[in-house]
């Protein structure tokens, strides 16, 4: 017989954290109809989220949004930099307990950049 796991004891604070990543969206993008190109990005950043994060709820910021529309629908990024911040959810009809929240952050070039962890 297998033992049975006993359940993870962390506290909520060490759950909550931030980290910055690159996204390579061209990988998930190529092949894609001109006219869904954005609109999958938008959710290949969703699913990057969630794998990362381990969240079901993945909210994405105005600003990051902004930055994958501006060039229409066919020109997307080839390469983004986001903030991936786990947080509380503090509704009180809410499903889970922490949620994703996604930004932007502009940078000029992305060599070199590697995942770190932001202290907030």
């Amino acid at each position: 017989m297998a033992k049975a796991k006993t359940g993870n004891k962390r506290s909520a604070l060490s759950e909550v954290v931030t980290r910055e990543h690159t996204i390579h969206l061209h990988k998930s993008v190529i092949g894609t109809t001109f006219k869904r190109r954005t609109p999958s990005a938008v959710k290949a950043i969703r699913e990057f989220a969630q794998k990362n994060m381990g969240t079901k709820d993945v909210r994405i910021d105005s600003q990051l949004n902004k930055a994958l529309w501006s060039r229409g629908v066919k020109g997307v990024p080839h390469r983004i930099r986001v903030r991936l911040s786990r947080r509380r959810n503090d509704s009180e009809d809410a499903v889970e307990k922490l949620y994703t929240y996604v930004t932007y952050v502009p940078v000029a070039d992305f060599k070199g950049l590697q995942t770190q962890t932001v202290d907030e």
